[in-house]
């Protein structure tokens, strides 16, 4: 028999403040049709003043919770995947176990910005497989507004806030690609690309937050060769192929990058999760808040295969098969 990671329930959360292109027409020189054309994306959600990283990440774990009919003293560890926490330390996961009135367990932050959330949900399946964890809350959340330069028209009408989670359980498989659970990973990084996404500031530089910076058309050559390749790669280990996908979940960034990696595997757009246009870019909590939304809507049957990939700054990527 083989230990594998379950999904139990995901759950989400948005901020109240919704943001239209419209919003940066009357601060940028920009356009809302500019904006839809090379992006997808036609609105997204902001922060509200004092509204931190944390708090967003209690409120998707709660509804993940909820959905999977458990309390918090069910759950043995929480791994939370952002690049906007809180505090320079302690980790924000820290700031959700207590919030959801955890004593016990323990909590962590993954930092691999927009592919964070695979990284995080790779680290809560090898913690159960390990026998370190029977359940695991594994959340992305992120207030990456907070880090825009306004002033900036090709970055800072691509990202939003928001949080998504999902509840692992360890359960017993065959140890074939018909389990259900999370069948096989694959994570990748090359800091010699790490100029082409960034923040231009940090604790031991220049003592700031800083304000992200991005070489938007080498990203997305990046990206589509890397994502294909990782979801192929994830795939192959999973003893699995294109053709057994029924849904592929992936990093909400843009559109037209989702739209081409989609091609190159060879899948159909009605098999593609797409959130982006009421999203915007919401880094680590893209891929959960989409698994979240399309779980709501019933889209998503017992059995079916899911992949998610995503890509981030570092650069950093990588893809998870999971049964559903």
């Amino acid at each position: 028999m083989t230990l594998r990671s379950v999904v139990l329930g995901t759950g989400h959360y948005l901020p109240d403040r919704v943001i239209e292109n419209s919003w940066f027409e009357e601060r940028l020189d920009t356009t809302d049709e500019w904006i839809r054309a090379r992006t997808g994306i036609e609105r997204r959600h902001f922060a509200a003043e004092g509204q931190a990283t944390s708090d967003m990440g209690i409120r998707a774990a709660r509804a993940a919770l909820d959905k999977a009919g458990l309390r918090p003293d069910d759950i043995d560890g929480i791994i939370l995947a952002t690049s906007t926490p809180d505090h320079t330390f302690p980790a924000s996961a820290t700031m959700i176990q207590h919030g959801l009135g955890m004593t016990h367990g323990f909590a962590y932050d993954v930092q691999a910005v927009c592919a964070g959330f695979v990284f995080a949900l790779a680290n809560g399946d090898a913690m159960i497989r390990s026998g370190m964890a029977r359940r695991v809350l594994v959340i992305g959340s992120e207030t990456f507004s907070r880090i825009l330069d306004w002033s900036d028209r090709g970055t800072c009408v691509l990202f939003g806030d928001g949080a998504g989670a999902v509840v692992l359980e360890g359960q017993e498989g065959a140890g074939a690609s018909e389990d259900r659970g999370i069948l096989a990973s694959d994570l990748n990084s090359d800091g010699q690309y790490r100029d082409l996404l960034y923040v231009d500031g940090g604790v031991s530089t220049t003592g700031t937050a800083g304000q992200l910076r991005m070489q938007g058309n080498l990203v997305f050559r990046h990206a589509v060769e890397k994502l294909a390749k990782t979801a192929h790669t994830a795939l192959d280990k999973a003893g699995l192929t294109t053709a057994d996908v029924d849904w592929l979940v992936p990093h909400q960034a843009n559109a037209r990058i989702i739209t081409a990696t989609a091609q190159k595997m060879g899948l159909s757009m009605d098999k593609v999760v797409l959130t982006v246009a009421d999203h915007g870019n919401t880094s680590a909590a893209s891929i959960p808040l989409a698994l979240s939304v399309a779980d709501a809507q019933g889209r998503f049957r017992p059995g079916d295969v899911i992949v998610t990939e995503a890509i981030g700054g570092g650069l950093s990527w990588g893809s998870v098969v999971l049964r559903w």
